[in-house]
Protein backbone atom coordinates (compact mmCIF):
# COMPACT_ATOMS: atom_id res chain seq x y z
CA UNK A 1 0.00 0.00 0.00
CA UNK A 2 1.44 3.73 -0.74
CA UNK A 3 1.30 6.36 1.48
CA UNK A 4 1.65 9.83 -0.02
CA UNK A 5 2.09 11.97 2.94
CA UNK A 6 0.13 14.61 3.88
CA UNK A 7 -2.39 15.70 1.26
CA UNK A 8 -4.19 19.34 1.03
CA UNK A 9 -7.86 19.03 0.88
CA UNK A 10 -7.73 20.03 -3.15
CA UNK A 11 -5.31 17.72 -3.64
CA UNK A 12 -7.31 14.78 -2.46
CA UNK A 13 -10.24 15.88 -4.14
CA UNK A 14 -8.83 16.52 -7.46
CA UNK A 15 -7.23 12.62 -8.23
CA UNK A 16 -8.00 9.19 -7.80
CA UNK A 17 -5.25 7.89 -5.31
CA UNK A 18 -4.64 4.67 -3.47
CA UNK A 19 -6.80 3.84 0.08
CA UNK A 20 -4.36 5.79 2.82
CA UNK A 21 -5.43 7.32 6.56
CA UNK A 22 -3.91 10.84 5.76
CA UNK A 23 -5.42 13.78 6.83
CA UNK A 24 -6.87 16.30 5.06
CA UNK A 25 -6.15 20.16 5.43
CA UNK A 26 -9.86 21.13 6.22
CA UNK A 27 -10.63 25.26 7.35
CA UNK A 28 -11.23 25.04 10.68
CA UNK A 29 -13.13 28.46 12.55
CA UNK A 30 -10.85 27.93 15.26
CA UNK A 31 -9.31 25.22 17.85
CA UNK A 32 -12.24 22.75 18.49
CA UNK A 33 -12.04 23.46 22.25
CA UNK A 34 -10.74 26.91 22.42
CA UNK A 35 -13.44 29.50 23.74
CA UNK A 36 -15.71 27.04 24.85
CA UNK A 37 -18.85 27.59 27.53
CA UNK A 38 -17.11 28.29 30.83
CA UNK A 39 -18.62 27.72 34.43
CA UNK A 40 -16.99 29.00 37.99
CA UNK A 41 -18.36 29.50 40.88
CA UNK A 42 -16.83 32.79 41.09
CA UNK A 43 -18.09 34.35 38.31
CA UNK A 44 -20.58 37.27 39.05
CA UNK A 45 -24.35 36.18 38.80
CA UNK A 46 -26.58 38.23 36.70
CA UNK A 47 -30.08 37.28 35.03
CA UNK A 48 -28.73 36.77 31.48
CA UNK A 49 -25.98 34.14 33.03
CA UNK A 50 -27.71 32.27 35.58
CA UNK A 51 -29.67 28.83 34.80
CA UNK A 52 -30.71 26.72 37.24
CA UNK A 53 -27.44 27.50 39.83
CA UNK A 54 -25.52 26.94 36.68
CA UNK A 55 -23.23 29.88 35.85
CA UNK A 56 -22.36 30.94 32.38
CA UNK A 57 -20.15 33.12 30.94
CA UNK A 58 -20.90 35.02 28.25
CA UNK A 59 -19.14 34.22 24.47
CA UNK A 60 -15.96 36.40 24.32
CA UNK A 61 -16.23 38.70 20.63
CA UNK A 62 -13.76 36.13 19.17
CA UNK A 63 -15.66 33.16 20.30
CA UNK A 64 -17.10 30.76 18.09
CA UNK A 65 -20.43 30.35 19.79
CA UNK A 66 -23.60 31.90 18.31
CA UNK A 67 -26.57 31.82 20.00
CA UNK A 68 -29.86 31.05 18.83
CA UNK A 69 -31.49 33.15 16.32
CA UNK A 70 -34.85 33.08 17.90
CA UNK A 71 -34.52 35.16 20.98
CA UNK A 72 -35.62 32.22 23.48
CA UNK A 73 -36.33 34.03 26.87
CA UNK A 74 -32.58 32.34 27.40
CA UNK A 75 -30.12 31.14 25.63
CA UNK A 76 -30.61 27.46 26.17
CA UNK A 77 -28.66 26.79 22.95
CA UNK A 78 -25.26 27.25 21.49
CA UNK A 79 -23.44 26.16 18.41
CA UNK A 80 -20.60 26.84 15.88
CA UNK A 81 -19.26 25.49 12.93
CA UNK A 82 -15.69 23.44 13.85
CA UNK A 83 -14.81 22.00 10.53
CA UNK A 84 -16.44 22.99 6.64
CA UNK A 85 -15.22 20.77 3.43
CA UNK A 86 -15.96 23.38 0.68
CA UNK A 87 -15.05 20.97 -2.53
CA UNK A 88 -16.16 17.21 -2.54
CA UNK A 89 -16.30 14.71 -5.44
CA UNK A 90 -19.55 16.25 -6.65
CA UNK A 91 -22.63 16.25 -4.24
CA UNK A 92 -22.61 14.30 -0.51
CA UNK A 93 -25.93 12.07 -0.97
CA UNK A 94 -25.68 10.69 2.44
CA UNK A 95 -23.82 10.22 5.83
CA UNK A 96 -23.24 7.20 8.12
CA UNK A 97 -21.50 6.74 11.23
CA UNK A 98 -19.79 3.76 13.30
CA UNK A 99 -16.64 3.04 15.23
CA UNK A 100 -15.86 6.77 15.73
CA UNK A 101 -15.77 6.65 11.54
CA UNK A 102 -17.77 9.04 9.88
CA UNK A 103 -18.41 7.58 6.22
CA UNK A 104 -19.66 10.30 3.15
CA UNK A 105 -20.86 8.78 -0.03
CA UNK A 106 -21.22 11.11 -3.21
CA UNK A 107 -21.46 11.01 -7.08
CA UNK A 108 -17.77 9.66 -6.79
CA UNK A 109 -17.05 5.78 -6.47
CA UNK A 110 -14.88 6.79 -3.15
CA UNK A 111 -16.60 6.39 0.18
CA UNK A 112 -14.74 8.80 2.39
CA UNK A 113 -13.71 7.62 5.62
CA UNK A 114 -13.51 10.38 8.40
CA UNK A 115 -12.23 10.55 11.61
CA UNK A 116 -14.70 11.67 14.76
CA UNK A 117 -15.61 14.77 15.19
CA UNK A 118 -12.62 17.05 13.64
CA UNK A 119 -13.16 15.29 10.23
CA UNK A 120 -9.52 14.39 9.58
CA UNK A 121 -9.64 11.91 6.83
CA UNK A 122 -9.20 8.08 7.80
CA UNK A 123 -8.93 6.53 4.57
CA UNK A 124 -12.00 5.58 1.33
CA UNK A 125 -13.35 2.30 0.08
CA UNK A 126 -13.14 2.45 -3.61
CA UNK A 127 -16.33 0.97 -5.64
CA UNK A 128 -16.71 0.04 -9.46
CA UNK A 129 -19.71 2.12 -9.37
CA UNK A 130 -20.29 5.72 -7.81
CA UNK A 131 -23.32 7.38 -7.08
CA UNK A 132 -23.77 6.26 -3.69
CA UNK A 133 -26.93 7.59 -2.76
CA UNK A 134 -27.15 5.56 0.59
CA UNK A 135 -24.74 4.48 3.39
CA UNK A 136 -25.71 2.54 6.70
CA UNK A 137 -22.96 1.60 9.06
CA UNK A 138 -23.25 -1.30 11.87
CA UNK A 139 -20.15 -2.16 14.30
CA UNK A 140 -17.22 -3.38 11.59
CA UNK A 141 -20.26 -3.15 8.94
CA UNK A 142 -20.49 -0.80 5.99
CA UNK A 143 -23.59 -0.79 3.36
CA UNK A 144 -23.06 0.88 0.39
CA UNK A 145 -25.82 1.51 -2.35
CA UNK A 146 -24.48 2.62 -6.03
CA UNK A 147 -25.97 4.13 -9.52
CA UNK A 148 -26.16 0.57 -10.91
CA UNK A 149 -29.10 -0.34 -8.57
CA UNK A 150 -27.14 -3.03 -6.55
CA UNK A 151 -25.56 -2.84 -2.54
CA UNK A 152 -22.54 -3.71 -1.67
CA UNK A 153 -21.19 -4.86 1.95
CA UNK A 154 -17.68 -4.13 3.27
CA UNK A 155 -16.17 -4.73 6.54
CA UNK A 156 -13.53 -2.08 8.07
CA UNK A 157 -11.25 -1.62 11.05
CA UNK A 158 -9.86 0.92 12.48
CA UNK A 159 -6.33 0.23 14.36
CA UNK A 160 -3.74 2.56 15.44
CA UNK A 161 -5.05 5.61 13.34
CA UNK A 162 -4.93 3.04 10.35
CA UNK A 163 -8.29 2.47 8.13
CA UNK A 164 -8.61 -0.45 6.30
CA UNK A 165 -11.82 -2.07 4.25
CA UNK A 166 -12.50 -5.25 2.45
CA UNK A 167 -15.55 -5.61 0.35
CA UNK A 168 -17.51 -8.83 0.91
CA UNK A 169 -20.19 -9.01 -1.58
CA UNK A 170 -22.69 -7.13 -4.07
CA UNK A 171 -26.65 -7.99 -3.89
CA UNK A 172 -27.83 -9.22 -5.69
CA UNK A 173 -25.34 -11.53 -6.62
CA UNK A 174 -25.19 -11.36 -10.73
CA UNK A 175 -26.40 -14.32 -12.61
CA UNK A 176 -24.25 -17.35 -13.12
CA UNK A 177 -25.94 -17.42 -16.61
CA UNK A 178 -23.98 -15.14 -18.24
CA UNK A 179 -26.13 -15.00 -21.33
CA UNK A 180 -28.99 -13.64 -19.44
CA UNK A 181 -27.34 -11.15 -17.10
CA UNK A 182 -30.49 -8.97 -16.32
CA UNK A 183 -33.08 -11.54 -15.65
CA UNK A 184 -32.12 -10.87 -12.13
CA UNK A 185 -35.69 -10.36 -10.65
CA UNK A 186 -34.27 -9.43 -7.22
CA UNK A 187 -32.26 -6.49 -8.36
CA UNK A 188 -34.07 -3.03 -7.98
CA UNK A 189 -35.09 -1.96 -11.10
CA UNK A 190 -34.33 2.17 -10.19
CA UNK A 191 -31.83 3.64 -7.60
CA UNK A 192 -32.04 2.38 -4.06
CA UNK A 193 -32.92 5.77 -1.88
CA UNK A 194 -32.97 4.35 1.70
CA UNK A 195 -31.91 1.61 3.43
CA UNK A 196 -32.32 0.40 7.38
CA UNK A 197 -31.03 -2.73 9.48
CA UNK A 198 -32.93 -4.54 12.01
CA UNK A 199 -30.07 -5.97 14.42
CA UNK A 200 -31.68 -8.35 16.15
CA UNK A 201 -32.95 -10.57 12.60
CA UNK A 202 -29.87 -9.39 10.92
CA UNK A 203 -32.11 -8.16 8.03
CA UNK A 204 -30.96 -5.34 5.58
CA UNK A 205 -34.34 -3.33 4.10
CA UNK A 206 -33.87 -1.38 0.59
CA UNK A 207 -35.84 0.99 -0.94
CA UNK A 208 -35.86 2.23 -3.98
CA UNK A 209 -37.74 4.59 -6.87
CA UNK A 210 -38.62 1.55 -8.06
CA UNK A 211 -42.11 1.67 -5.36
CA UNK A 212 -40.36 -1.51 -4.13
CA UNK A 213 -38.98 -2.45 -0.35
CA UNK A 214 -36.46 -5.43 -0.44
CA UNK A 215 -35.79 -7.39 2.58
CA UNK A 216 -31.96 -8.95 2.80
CA UNK A 217 -30.59 -11.30 5.25
CA UNK A 218 -27.16 -10.36 5.53
CA UNK A 219 -25.84 -14.14 6.84
CA UNK A 220 -26.42 -15.57 3.64
CA UNK A 221 -27.04 -12.70 1.48
CA UNK A 222 -30.12 -13.54 -0.16
CA UNK A 223 -33.42 -11.24 -0.87
CA UNK A 224 -36.72 -12.90 1.73
CA UNK A 225 -38.85 -11.08 1.01
CA UNK A 226 -39.56 -8.31 -2.10
CA UNK A 227 -43.26 -6.12 -2.24
CA UNK A 228 -44.27 -2.68 -3.69
CA UNK A 229 -44.72 -0.63 -0.58
CA UNK A 230 -45.82 2.87 -2.38
CA UNK A 231 -47.58 4.20 -5.58
CA UNK A 232 -44.49 6.80 -6.08
CA UNK A 233 -41.22 6.65 -4.91
CA UNK A 234 -39.43 5.77 -1.55
CA UNK A 235 -37.60 8.20 -0.28
CA UNK A 236 -36.79 6.95 3.62
CA UNK A 237 -37.28 3.71 5.25
CA UNK A 238 -36.37 2.94 9.20
CA UNK A 239 -36.76 -0.10 11.71
CA UNK A 240 -37.91 0.13 15.30
CA UNK A 241 -35.31 -1.79 16.73
CA UNK A 242 -37.71 -2.58 19.88
CA UNK A 243 -40.14 -4.76 17.38
CA UNK A 244 -39.25 -4.42 13.95
CA UNK A 245 -41.82 -2.27 12.94
CA UNK A 246 -40.45 -1.04 9.27
CA UNK A 247 -41.39 2.42 8.04
CA UNK A 248 -41.86 3.58 4.80
CA UNK A 249 -42.37 7.14 3.08
CA UNK A 250 -43.01 7.77 -0.05
CA UNK A 251 -44.04 10.70 -2.63
CA UNK A 252 -47.16 9.83 -2.85
CA UNK A 253 -47.42 11.66 0.47
CA UNK A 254 -48.04 8.62 2.92
CA UNK A 255 -45.90 7.27 5.35
CA UNK A 256 -46.53 3.55 6.03
CA UNK A 257 -46.19 0.78 8.82
CA UNK A 258 -44.70 -2.66 7.77
CA UNK A 259 -44.75 -5.43 10.19
CA UNK A 260 -43.04 -9.15 9.56
CA UNK A 261 -45.59 -12.00 9.12
CA UNK A 262 -44.52 -14.41 12.74
CA UNK A 263 -42.31 -17.46 11.78
CA UNK A 264 -42.01 -15.92 7.77
CA UNK A 265 -40.35 -13.56 5.97
CA UNK A 266 -43.21 -11.78 4.45
CA UNK A 267 -44.01 -8.38 5.71
CA UNK A 268 -47.74 -7.11 6.11
CA UNK A 269 -48.94 -3.69 6.23
CA UNK A 270 -50.70 -2.69 8.97
CA UNK A 271 -51.38 1.39 9.26
CA UNK A 272 -50.83 3.89 6.77
CA UNK A 273 -50.59 7.50 8.02
CA UNK A 274 -51.37 10.54 5.59
CA UNK A 275 -52.36 14.00 7.06
CA UNK A 276 -51.39 16.19 3.53
CA UNK A 277 -50.86 15.25 -0.19
CA UNK A 278 -47.49 16.99 0.29
CA UNK A 279 -44.87 14.30 -0.47
CA UNK A 280 -42.47 12.97 2.08
CA UNK A 281 -39.25 12.72 2.24
CA UNK A 282 -37.69 11.67 5.22
CA UNK A 283 -38.52 9.75 8.34
CA UNK A 284 -36.88 9.81 12.06
CA UNK A 285 -38.14 8.01 15.10
CA UNK A 286 -37.49 8.99 19.17
CA UNK A 287 -35.93 7.33 21.05
CA UNK A 288 -37.58 5.43 23.57
CA UNK A 289 -38.78 7.27 26.86
CA UNK A 290 -40.95 5.96 29.21
CA UNK A 291 -42.60 3.73 26.32
CA UNK A 292 -43.22 6.89 24.49
CA UNK A 293 -42.04 7.11 20.62
CA UNK A 294 -42.81 9.71 18.37
CA UNK A 295 -42.58 9.51 14.76
CA UNK A 296 -41.69 11.97 12.82
CA UNK A 297 -41.61 12.90 8.32
CA UNK A 298 -40.60 16.06 6.55
CA UNK A 299 -42.45 17.27 3.91
CA UNK A 300 -42.10 18.73 0.43
CA UNK A 301 -44.65 21.51 2.00
CA UNK A 302 -42.22 22.64 4.34
CA UNK A 303 -43.91 21.09 7.17
CA UNK A 304 -42.74 18.62 9.65
CA UNK A 305 -45.51 15.68 10.65
CA UNK A 306 -45.56 13.84 13.69
CA UNK A 307 -47.37 11.13 15.17
CA UNK A 308 -47.36 9.87 18.79
CA UNK A 309 -47.68 5.72 19.61
CA UNK A 310 -50.03 4.51 21.92
CA UNK A 311 -48.62 3.14 24.82
CA UNK A 312 -50.72 -0.29 24.51
CA UNK A 313 -50.79 -0.83 20.93
CA UNK A 314 -48.97 -0.69 17.69
CA UNK A 315 -50.97 2.72 16.54
CA UNK A 316 -49.76 5.97 15.54
CA UNK A 317 -51.94 8.94 16.28
CA UNK A 318 -51.04 12.31 14.47
CA UNK A 319 -50.23 14.90 17.08
CA UNK A 320 -49.60 17.51 15.14
CA UNK A 321 -46.84 19.19 12.67
CA UNK A 322 -43.47 21.98 12.90
CA UNK A 323 -43.53 25.19 10.85
CA UNK A 324 -40.47 26.65 10.06
CA UNK A 325 -39.21 25.95 7.12
CA UNK A 326 -39.47 28.02 4.28
CA UNK A 327 -39.11 24.94 1.81
CA UNK A 328 -39.23 21.48 1.64
CA UNK A 329 -37.85 19.38 4.39
CA UNK A 330 -35.33 16.97 2.81
CA UNK A 331 -33.80 14.36 5.84
CA UNK A 332 -34.39 14.42 9.96
CA UNK A 333 -32.30 13.12 12.24
CA UNK A 334 -33.42 12.14 16.57
CA UNK A 335 -31.67 12.31 19.16
CA UNK A 336 -32.62 12.11 22.48
CA UNK A 337 -35.43 14.63 23.01
CA UNK A 338 -33.77 16.74 19.95
CA UNK A 339 -35.00 17.02 16.29
CA UNK A 340 -33.04 18.41 13.52
CA UNK A 341 -34.40 19.21 10.32
CA UNK A 342 -32.45 20.32 7.26
CA UNK A 343 -34.31 21.52 4.31
CA UNK A 344 -34.41 22.90 0.69
CA UNK A 345 -34.67 26.57 1.85
CA UNK A 346 -30.73 26.26 3.16
CA UNK A 347 -31.64 25.95 6.69
CA UNK A 348 -31.34 23.42 9.45
CA UNK A 349 -33.51 23.95 12.11
CA UNK A 350 -32.81 22.07 16.08
CA UNK A 351 -35.87 21.12 17.71
CA UNK A 352 -36.55 20.35 21.32
CA UNK A 353 -39.96 18.46 22.65
CA UNK A 354 -41.11 19.09 26.42
CA UNK A 355 -41.17 15.80 28.37
CA UNK A 356 -43.91 13.94 28.61
CA UNK A 357 -46.08 16.29 26.15
CA UNK A 358 -46.42 17.01 22.34
CA UNK A 359 -45.07 20.50 22.51
CA UNK A 360 -41.76 21.20 20.52
CA UNK A 361 -39.84 24.24 20.55
CA UNK A 362 -37.60 25.62 18.11
CA UNK A 363 -34.08 25.86 19.25
CA UNK A 364 -31.79 27.38 16.59
CA UNK A 365 -31.39 27.97 12.95
CA UNK A 366 -28.12 26.94 11.09
CA UNK A 367 -28.01 29.12 8.02
CA UNK A 368 -24.13 27.74 7.22
CA UNK A 369 -24.94 26.18 3.68
CA UNK A 370 -25.96 28.00 0.37
CA UNK A 371 -28.15 25.12 -1.03
CA UNK A 372 -30.50 22.35 -0.25
CA UNK A 373 -29.98 20.58 3.01
CA UNK A 374 -29.79 16.85 1.78
CA UNK A 375 -28.38 14.72 4.30
CA UNK A 376 -27.67 14.76 8.28
CA UNK A 377 -25.88 12.92 10.91
CA UNK A 378 -26.10 13.46 14.69
CA UNK A 379 -24.19 11.97 17.68
CA UNK A 380 -23.75 12.66 21.33
CA UNK A 381 -21.37 13.70 22.89
CA UNK A 382 -20.66 13.09 26.82
CA UNK A 383 -20.75 16.21 28.84
CA UNK A 384 -21.16 16.55 32.62
CA UNK A 385 -23.66 19.38 32.68
CA UNK A 386 -24.93 20.78 29.63
CA UNK A 387 -25.62 17.78 26.83
CA UNK A 388 -23.45 18.10 23.63
CA UNK A 389 -23.59 17.00 19.76
CA UNK A 390 -21.75 16.65 17.08
CA UNK A 391 -24.16 17.18 13.54
CA UNK A 392 -22.50 16.73 10.24
CA UNK A 393 -24.47 18.07 7.62
CA UNK A 394 -23.92 18.36 3.58
CA UNK A 395 -25.92 20.29 1.18
CA UNK A 396 -26.11 20.44 -2.88
CA UNK A 397 -23.98 23.18 -2.58
CA UNK A 398 -21.18 20.25 -2.20
CA UNK A 399 -19.96 21.45 1.16
CA UNK A 400 -19.85 19.19 3.84
CA UNK A 401 -20.20 20.50 7.99
CA UNK A 402 -19.10 19.67 11.18
CA UNK A 403 -21.13 21.83 13.93
CA UNK A 404 -20.60 21.53 17.58
CA UNK A 405 -24.01 21.87 19.61
CA UNK A 406 -24.70 23.15 23.54
CA UNK A 407 -27.69 23.05 25.01
CA UNK A 408 -28.41 23.92 28.14
CA UNK A 409 -30.81 23.60 31.10
CA UNK A 410 -33.40 25.67 30.19
CA UNK A 411 -37.54 25.87 31.89
CA UNK A 412 -38.59 28.51 30.33
CA UNK A 413 -39.42 27.32 26.53
CA UNK A 414 -41.20 29.08 23.93
CA UNK A 415 -42.65 26.91 21.90
CA UNK A 416 -42.80 26.55 17.95
CA UNK A 417 -45.84 23.84 17.87
CA UNK A 418 -48.62 23.90 15.58
CA UNK A 419 -51.92 22.51 16.55
CA UNK A 420 -53.87 21.73 13.61
CA UNK A 421 -57.13 22.37 15.62
CA UNK A 422 -56.33 25.56 17.12
CA UNK A 423 -56.68 28.13 14.05
CA UNK A 424 -55.95 30.73 16.45
CA UNK A 425 -51.66 29.69 16.12
CA UNK A 426 -49.94 31.20 13.43
CA UNK A 427 -46.96 30.33 11.31
CA UNK A 428 -43.55 31.33 12.49
CA UNK A 429 -42.36 34.27 10.95
CA UNK A 430 -39.02 33.22 8.55
CA UNK A 431 -35.90 35.25 10.32
CA UNK A 432 -34.74 35.91 6.87
CA UNK A 433 -34.46 34.78 3.23
CA UNK A 434 -32.49 31.81 2.30
CA UNK A 435 -29.10 32.58 0.39
CA UNK A 436 -28.54 30.39 -2.63
CA UNK A 437 -26.06 29.24 -4.87
CA UNK A 438 -26.11 29.94 -8.42
CA UNK A 439 -25.10 26.31 -9.36
CA UNK A 440 -28.11 25.10 -7.17
CA UNK A 441 -31.06 27.64 -8.39
CA UNK A 442 -29.25 26.57 -11.80
CA UNK A 443 -30.08 22.59 -10.88
CA UNK A 444 -33.46 23.52 -9.73
CA UNK A 445 -34.79 25.80 -12.64
CA UNK A 446 -33.97 22.44 -14.72
CA UNK A 447 -36.20 20.54 -12.07
CA UNK A 448 -33.27 17.70 -12.09
CA UNK A 449 -31.45 18.83 -8.30
CA UNK A 450 -33.01 15.87 -6.82
CA UNK A 451 -32.67 13.72 -9.77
Amino acid sequence: MEYPGKRSLFSVMGKDTTRSPTHLSIETHQEMYEHDIQCSPEMACSPHNTMHGLIIAPPSPESPWTLSPLQTPSPSLLYHCIASLHRHEGTIYSIAASKEVVFTGSESNRIHAWRQPDCMERGYVKANCGEVRAILAYGNMLFTAHKDHRVRFWNFTVSDGCFQSKKVCSIPRRSSFLLFPRTNTQQHKHCVSCMAYYHAEGLLYTGSHDRTVKAWRVSDKKCVDSFVAHEDHVNAILVNQDDGCVFTCSSDGSVKIWRRVYREDSHTLTMTLKFQPSPMNALALSPSFNNNRFLYSGSSDGTINFWEKERMSYRFNHGGFLQGHRFAVLCLVTIEKLIFSGSEDTTIRIWRREEGSCYHECLAVLDGHRGPVKCLFACLEMEKVVMGFILYSSSLDQTFKVWRVKVLPDENVCYDYVDQSDSRTQKTEYEMSPVLSPSWVKKKLQGNYFQ
